[in-house]
Parts: C-alpha cells; structure tokens; sequence
C-alpha cells in the first residue's frame, strides 16, 4: 500500500488529493494548521505549521510511526496575498507568503529529502502555481515570485538528487482550479470580469484531483512535471469557448 503524505490537505486541492488518493487504496497522511481528527484507518491527521521545520520533521515521523514508511510527499500547502502592487501590500502580509511557500516548503523539501536518502526510496512533489511559468499580473507580484522560486528550487534539487537516484523530486501543476485562493480578494465587478476566463480555464478540485493522483502514483523521472493545464490545452480551450457553455461559480 502506498503511502502518501499531503501538507496543506484539509481544504481545497489538498483536500482533493487526500480524498483521491485514498479512494485509490492509498494510506494518506495530511496537516494542516487546524486538521481535525480522520475518521478512516488509512488516514492520518496532523496538525502542524509547515514554516516550523520542527513540525515537519513530526508529521514525517507521525505517518513512519503509523505507517512504517513515505512513498510519496506533496508540498502543497500555500496561501496569497489581497491583490494589491507591493508597495500597497501589507508587510505581515508579503512575510507570510514568502513564509508559507517558499520558506516552509524548502524546509520541508530538507526534511523530507533527507528522510527519504535515508531510507532508501521517495518521491518528492512540489505544487506550482500562477508565476512558475513566468506569468505575471497585476496585485500578484508577491505570490507569482514564490511560486518562480519554487520552480526553480525543484529544477535545482532535481540536479542536487541526480538522474539514478532513488529518490526524485518533480513539479505538479494543477492549473487554474475553483478555490477560494483563486477567487481571493476581488471586488464583485472584478470577478464578474474574471469569471469568464475562469470558465474557460479552469476547473473544480473534484476534476483536477483525482487525474493528478493518478499521475502523481505513475510517476515521473527526476526532475519531471505533470500538469493539467498545458499551453495547447488552453489554447483549445479558448478556440472553443463560443461553443462551450460553463458555469464554475453556478
């Protein structure tokens, strides 16, 4: 049984992950700064803050205890920022993103990597998202540069781990996804307006999820990448968008 490890899995796309590797027959390990208690014996719920390198350390040595080994890590945690220009952004505010996914996930990326070396077998994954392809907008400056970050962090680890080795580090990209950190923070003219490229973009957890956990329990070599939105997707999607009718906020 394959056991996985979900950080940031008690709401939206880690919450769907963790529900879709279950439903796959894996045993699942989540954390969140609230997580509530599992009700099933293959999961696993942690509470714990992925800045805290000493919390990380826990969850790995929790899922161990529970289930004698990690398979497989997902970095997913994040957060974002009200959109505003940086110079309008509240510090404790750009602390906080840097903190959660740039900060916390390279601690983490140390604890897990070595924990896996150590035990002879792994794979680590770290989420993408707006900014790791070099996409920029306004009000998103402070998120789309550690999501830059954590690309380039994963291509270097990759390097750092080398091609024959047992352990491998990859990118997940889900795409544009209905949560509430996509919609975070808009006025309602503006989601009104941005609502028609999220029908055409995006898609809901329960879509996304499931297809990345398949991918995610296939694997990929080292330094590898599964994403749901590829650039000729979205270009397909936009050419037949006069003909689709989607509604995500219905």
């Amino acid at each position: 049984m394959t056991v996985v490890v979900v950080t940031g899995g008690t709401r939206g796309i880690g919450a769907g992950l963790v529900r879709s590797f279950a439903d796959r027959g894996c045993s699942v390990v989540y954390c969140g700064r609230s997580a509530a208690p599992a009700s099933d014996e293959r999961l696993l719920a942690v509470q714990a803050d992925v800045v805290d390198r000493a919390d990380v350390r826990r969850v790995w040595d929790e899922a161990v205890a529970a289930f004698g080994r990690v398979d497989i890590w997902i970095n997913n945690a994040g957060v974002t920022t009200a959109r505003r220009p940086l110079w309008d952004l509240p510090p404790d505010q750009l602390d906080t993103v840097v903190d959660v996914n740039l900060r916390g996930l390279a601690h983490a990326c140390a604890v897990v990597l070595g924990a896996m070396r150590a035990q002879g077998h792994g794979a680590l994954w770290n989420m993408e998202g707006f900014g790791s392809g070099n996409q920029k907008a306004p009000g998103l400056a402070g998120y789309g540069m550690t999501k830059r970050a954590v690309t380039y962090l994963t291509d270097a680890l990759a390097k750092e781990l080398g091609k024959d080795s047992p352990v491998t580090v990859a990118h997940l990209s889900p795409g544009m996804v209905v949560t509430d950190l996509l919609s975070h923070d808009y006025s309602p003219d503006e989601l009104a307006r941005v609502k028609k490229v999220f029908n055409i973009l995006a898609d809901t957890v329960e879509t996304v999820t499931p297809w990345l956990a398949e991918r995610v329990l296939a694997g990929v070599p080292n330094g590898g990448r599964v994403a749901w939105l590829t650039t000729p997707k979205a270009f397909g999607r936009f050419a037949t968008a006069p003909f689709r009718k989607r509604d995500l906020f219905a």
